[in-house]
């Protein structure tokens, strides 16, 4: 299959920092999408929340991190973990508390379409297909963002309870760290788009796979396992303490 990579050929070393992607496309949508959630938020955290997330898509989508992901496959797995795990949230914290989700649908449902797209888009076949244009890597990293945001919504949302969103939580931690297990075990490189693409950074692209894996099994947790904690205080906290005294 031709591939036709929407941030450019994998780039070499020496070249890298040039690798800049200034499409205008691209930054009228970040621009739009900034001032909509600068626009909704109504308090100083929310507008940072706003400012971190348009950080962060800068990062994944202009530096040179974007081109990077193209030679190596564990900075495409970082990539998404900036995304999904990273991004996402920030911009369900932009939005006003009243507007971050409901309970109206089975929380299950973004979490099983979430972990579909996740393990279907880190398959060999379908993330070779993501490369092979500009339109089919933005139906992966849109799908990935938008399940994202959905299974954030869920998570952080004002009516969920504290169980059902660490059950979110630790179902999701536990996924990734599940497909970030395989490709760590995997005893053959399983992308062909990488087998010539990492050797100028110094990886066999076997090496360049397990570091993936790695990222996914431990790092991609992190982000999780710090909501958790912070949703797992709320049990504890003077308002709610109280709150469970009235019902008892």
């Amino acid at each position: 299959m031709d591939l036709d990579i929407y941030c450019g050929p994998p780039p070499l070393p020496d070249n890298l920092m040039r690798q800049w992607n200034f499409d205008p496309v691209l930054l009228s949508v970040l621009a739009a999408g900034f001032f909509i959630l600068l626009m909704t938020s109504e308090k100083s955290r929310e507008r940072n929340a706003a400012i971190a997330a348009l950080v962060v898509a800068l990062l994944a989508f202009v530096s040179p991190l974007c081109s990077l992901a193209s030679a190596l496959f564990s900075v495409r797995v970082l990539h998404h973990i900036l995304l999904v795990a990273v991004m996402a949230p920030l911009i369900i914290l932009a939005l006003p508390r009243g507007r971050r989700g409901s309970t109206l649908l089975p929380a299950q449902l973004s979490f099983l379409a979430h972990t579909g797209l996740m393990w279907l888009w880190h398959a060999p076949a379908p993330y070779l297909f993501a490369l092979s244009s500009p339109a089919a890597y933005w139906l992966m990293e849109l799908s990935l963002i938008g399940s994202a945001i959905w299974l954030w919504s869920d998570i952080l949302a004002p009516g969920r309870t504290v169980g059902a969103a660490l059950a979110l939580l630790l179902g999701t931690t536990l996924q990734m760290g599940m497909l970030g297990a395989l490709l760590t075990f995997a005893r053959n490189p399983l992308f062909i788009a990488h087998l010539g693409t990492t050797q100028p950074y110094g990886m066999l692209p076997l090496a360049d796979q397990q570091l993936s894996g790695l990222l996914m099994w431990v790092l991609a947790a992190f982000p999780y396992l710090f909501v958790a904690l912070r949703v797992l205080s709320r049990l504890f906290t003077p308002q709610d303490s109280e709150r469970r005294a009235v019902r008892s």
